[in-house]
């Protein structure tokens, strides 16, 4: 009997936690792989999984045959030797992984097609991905589906195409895969792509206390995925309760929009959540809203590519001996700013803890050009090798400096649970932890109306309509999202702001409660 049931305890920090997302392994919790495998094998008499490390959707399938009477074929790919002791120790025979093909499974695939592909691919972001793996997952890319993405696309992202690419006509795919793929800067092409050559037949959210992966800093989703003829419509569903057998029962049942207690379920056009997000659930009224893009623009911070070369403490940069004429004021950690409004007093509280508040920003001429002491300090980088960094290397100059105007309101978009707008009262620049954001019309009045709109906790628990979803409640929004966030008709009207005039005649009915620059004196 299949009882078995895989329980991985995730090591908190250090090298063990490191080698996991080096790895990207993190094993499927039974209740999500049963459900997976119950969708794929319909009408297939064996499995594949790509990535097969420890085994969950093995275990889930012998576990379906168990229950259904129905023999199923377990075949697969993986690259790691060491996941497959550990499917080993996990109880799973030789003869279950006897057709397991130790293999880099997107450049050296195996040979298909297979009626069922059911994975939880590697998580490894883009920065772990070496340069001229890269480059080879470039090229596959471009082979297949004609188009080149974005190079922050990560390899779950390509262990998807070549499943795409490996499912037979008719075939089914179960893929779980973080938020990103479905919210990154990459997603509109990729799903663009795939949605106009197979059917997305349902996409599975987990509401944050029914999370697959607690305690991972990832919001994850499982996308299933025919290849047949695409629909305008899909299945859109929320999990609402971790560990329930629910969610392998809709599996069986083909999918029926049945009446559940853990499970919401949403028929959604496929248009619509395109342009909302995949992750997302649907705008609703929200989307005839005013937004944000309609009172201010969107730029992000300072991006220096050294902070500990360009960010200074105060106390540093008079040893170094650097003048104010090349220190601007700034700020540089979300955490460091924990109200949401940054003042002077603010910055000489940070200096007190010595947290540094200067940002060393240097022009464009030749370095024999500056004073003694910053050209010597310029030369010291170059010793260091900061020349070769990826973003630094890109400027020219190396050491010259972004420049930004002072926006007065900012927004800390990478904190956990505390994504928030800030009024910048102080008048510094922010580096990357923050976005800028620049109101249409620079008078007082017309910011303060729009800082009364923002910190409204109606406003930011909208932030979930644009973000990309982390584990914990963690948001990430980046700038054009940001410029779509939905400003309630409500709201803006109360503060005083003038409504653009393609809303002018929305009603004004309330949403869902949810929860230059100053130089170094």
């Amino acid at each position: 009997m299949a009882d078995k049931k895989l329980h991985q305890k995730l090591p908190p920090s250090g090298p063990a936690r490191e080698a996991l997302r080096e790895k990207g392994q993190f094993w499927t919790p039974s209740w999500v792989a049963e459900a997976m495998v119950a969708y794929v094998i319909s009408g297939a008499r064996e499995v594949f999984d790509p990535a097969v490390g420890a085994g969950a959707f093995f275990w889930a399938a012998k576990t379906l045959a168990d229950e259904t009477g129905k023999r199923i074929g377990l075949l697969g790919s993986e690259l790691d030797q060491d996941a497959l002791e550990q499917a080993l120790d996990s109880g799973l025979s030789a003869e279950d992984l006897s057709s397991v093909h130790i293999t880099d499974f997107v450049l050296r695939p195996p040979k298909g097609p297979f009626k069922a592909i059911v994975a939880n691919p590697p998580y490894i972001r883009h920065h772990r991905i070496p340069a001229d793996y890269k480059a080879k997952l470039r090229n596959f890319c471009i082979s297949l589906t004609g188009m080149v993405l974005d190079g922050r696309a990560g390899l779950h992202v390509y262990f998807l195409l070549r499943a795409l690419e490996l499912l037979a006509a008719n075939g089914r795919l179960a893929f779980i895969m973080p938020a990103d793929t479905c919210e990154g800067v990459f997603a509109p092409h990729l799903w663009d792509w795939l949605t106009k050559r197979y059917r997305l037949e349902a996409v599975i959210t987990f509401a944050p206390d029914a999370s697959p992966f607690p305690g991972v800093d990832t919001n994850p989703l499982v996308f299933m995925i025919c290849n047949s003829a695409p629909a305008e419509q899909f299945l859109w569903v929320q999990s609402t309760e971790a560990g329930s057998d629910e969610l392998k029962r809709w599996a069986l049942s083909g999918l029926q929009p049945s009446r559940f207690a853990s499970l919401v379920i949403r028929r959604r056009g496929l248009q619509e959540a395109l342009k909302t997000g995949l992750s997302r659930p649907p705008l609703g009224g929200w989307s005839s809203w005013p937004t944000l893009g309609d009172f201010a623009s969107i730029q992000r911070g300072i991006a220096t590519g050294a902070n500990e070369f360009f960010f200074l403490t105060p106390a540093r940069a008079i040893e170094i001996g650097i003048s104010s004429e090349f220190l601007i004021q700034a700020v540089g950690r979300t955490r460091d700013i924990p109200e949401n409004e940054i003042t002077l007093d603010s910055l000489r509280a940070l200096e007190t803890k010595g947290r540094p508040t200067l940002l060393f920003s240097p022009d464009g001429r030749p370095i024999h050009g500056f004073p003694p002491a910053v050209s010597e300090y310029l030369k010291a980088g170059e010793l260091r090798g900061l020349p070769e960094k990826p973003l630094i290397a890109s400027r020219r100059p190396w050491y010259k400096m972004e420049v930004r105007r002072t926006p007065p309101i900012l927004f800390a978009y990478l904190g956990r649970r505390n994504a928030r707008f800030v009024r910048n009262r102080a008048g510094v620049l922010p580096l990357t932890g923050f976005l800028c954001v620049y109101p249409h019309r620079d008078d007082e009045e017309y910011v303060e109306k729009l800082w009364q709109v923002l910190r409204h906790p109606e406003t930011t628990g909208n932030l979930y309509l644009v973000g990309k979803s982390y584990g914990s409640g963690a948001i990430k929004v980046e700038p054009r999202a940001l410029e779509r966030l939905p400003l309630g008709p409500h709201l803006v009207a109360g503060a005083g702001l003038q409504m653009p005039a393609a809303h002018d005649l929305l009603p004004f009915s309330e949403g869902p409660a949810t929860s230059g620059s100053p130089r170094a004196s």
